[in-house]
């Protein structure tokens, strides 16, 4: 029987999971969040729209990412 072509080890964060969650709860919870905030901006034109999404998007998958993965680095072993 051949040896497996890959295998993993994973020692402390298991980034895939980081990544996997982080992309369910950035639509999840950061969809809502930038519909609501669009409510108050003035967005007269489609590239004003998607720069609006683009910029508060960024920064809730930031916020996202980073809470997911100090999460993970405390709980996961």
């Amino acid at each position: 029987m051949p040896e497996p072509v890959e295998t993993t080890n994973p020692e402390g964060v298991d980034y895939g999971w980081v990544m996997q969650v982080t992309f369910v709860a950035t639509i999840l919870v950061g969809a809502p969040i930038v519909a609501v905030l669009s409510l108050q901006a003035d967005l007269p034109t489609w590239n004003a729209r998607a720069e609006f999404a683009i910029r508060v998007g960024a920064l809730i998958w930031t916020v996202t990412a980073l809470a997911v993965f100090a999460y993970a680095k405390r709980y996961q072993e």
